[in-house]
């Protein structure tokens, strides 16, 4: 079942003084957790395997979220499994890895809404906030507890992030250069023998990847990017913010006419 939940990430300065506010605010204290979260190529949306160390399974989570540094409404859904080393093995065979990411996370709970003190390993220490609905409450009321959180824990506007920790693991270039290469490698072009593949990220922060498909009835066939552009149209996306081409090998080609 589809989840909505109300987000918010950013730079944690002084962790110190973050956890004393925590305890301040008497929110419930979950322990602490060690997670690896490993992205994988998607066409709609993220799409990651999180396994939590000591846990008998693992959570498959798919969600779409946009890349803004306020507070952003996020829909995801859960997927427990009790085999992730198998699914993580079939999921990286058939769409590829964007990236891994491992981190210490605090858990407070405080309101429905979880606060995550979290340490990212090669990033750094950060603060995330999710008020999950309908924990707590409406749309509305989600919004007001975050920022009253945001205030009472001291988050200042230039620390907020915009993207997550993947996209700041990987940077952004990286991650459409991943895509169109993963992409490039299911190209079909039995004729040039020249494969490509093409990465778009649309605003909201989602990847769409596709490849050149040739076929004698339509002898001009279809570019990696025109490939890459309807599965973005298909997805429901209007816009493009960076596209990202790759070739398995340098040579000057004519247009694809398509």
């Amino acid at each position: 079942m589809a989840r909505v939940n109300v987000e918010l990430k950013a730079v944690d300065r002084n962790p110190e003084a973050t956890l004393a506010r925590c305890v301040g605010l008497r929110a419930t204290d979950g322990g602490v957790l060690r997670q690896r979260d490993v992205y994988f190529m998607a066409r709609r949306g993220r799409l990651k395997l999180r396994v939590e160390e000591g846990a008998l399974g693992g959570e498959l989570i798919a969600y779409r979220r946009t890349d803004d540094s306020e507070p952003t409404e996020s829909g995801y859904v859960l997927a427990p499994t009790a085999a992730p080393e198998e699914l993580a093995e079939a999921l990286e065979a058939t769409l590829g890895t964007v990236a891994v990411v491992t981190k210490r996370r605090h858990l407070f709970l405080w309101e429905g809404v979880r606060i995550h003190l979290d340490e990212v390993d090669g990033l750094g220490s950060f603060i995330e906030l999710e008020a999950v609905l309908p924990d707590a409450g409406d749309m509305a009321a989600a919004r007001s507890k975050v920022d009253r959180l945001r205030g009472e824990l001291g988050i200042s506007d230039d620390a907020l992030v915009a993207v997550g920790y993947a996209d700041l693991v990987m940077d952004g270039p990286q991650v459409l250069l991943h895509a169109a290469s993963g992409a490039m490698e299911n190209a079909y072009a039995p004729y040039s023998q020249f494969k490509v593949g093409a990465a778009v990220r649309a605003p909201s922060g989602a990847v769409y990847s596709g490849a050149n498909v040739e076929n004698v009835a339509y002898p001009q066939g279809q570019c990696a990017e025109a490939s890459a552009i309807g599965a973005m149209v298909a997805a429901g996306e209007t816009a493009i913010t960076a596209v990202a081409v790759v070739a398995e090998r340098l040579e000057h080609c004519p247009p694809c006419g398509g």
